[in-house]
């Protein structure tokens, strides 16, 4: 079996026993992989907030937020499937896109042509310096895999670390199963 390539567009998936609790259980969008760096955005921690509680002149929006990381946890990001509506947006694979200018933003929420549906908020993102991912992925701390819309723009997220380790089948199906607060006695 060939071994998964580190690309933009990828997710990562915690080691069932990472214990840093910026990342225990977490699926991270990979959206930049660089010689320079890496940059993702944690895709299963919802924090108890809505993002026009965050931002003062932002249209009602009924969007949960989500941790993106503990980087710059004062900048606000998204992640949206709708890039050709949105000028700057950055293009992560096809159909999901990161960014864009932020005015429009607020104006195509404004008149209802993005939809909760559409994008993902997150405070903060998740950063790795050069050569930083690869030596983490050589200690087995992530797992690659493959990304599928629905890990973005699905319903809920509470789940996800399990759905996307049964996806990729074989042991990580079995390692799904593991309990969350497993203890040795």
């Amino acid at each position: 079996m060939a071994k998964a390539k580190i690309n933009r567009g990828k997710v990562l998936i915690a080691e069932p026993f990472m214990i840093d609790p910026n990342f225990k259980r977490s699926v991270v969008l990979l959206c930049e992989h660089e010689k320079d760096g890496s940059l993702g955005f944690i895709l299963n921690k919802s924090l108890d907030m809505q993002i026009n509680e965050l931002i003062a002149d932002f249209p009602e929006f009924d969007s949960d937020v989500y941790y993106g990381g503990p980087v710059q946890t004062d900048t606000i990001h998204y992640i949206h499937n709708v890039g050709e509506l949105l000028d700057n947006s950055h293009l992560i694979q096809d159909g999901v896109y990161w960014g864009g200018d932020f005015e429009k933003l607020k104006l195509l929420i404004d008149t209802k042509a993005i939809e909760p549906k559409n994008i993902k908020f997150f405070v903060g993102y998740t950063g790795w310096s050069p050569e930083q991912l690869k030596e983490e992925m050589k200690y087995g701390s992530w797992v690659i895999s493959e990304m599928d819309d629905d890990y973005v723009f699905g319903k809920g997220n509470k789940g996800l670390w399990n759905t996307v380790m049964r996806k990729k089948g074989d042991t990580y199906s079995v390692i799904a199963q593991m309990p969350d607060g497993l203890t040795w006695n």
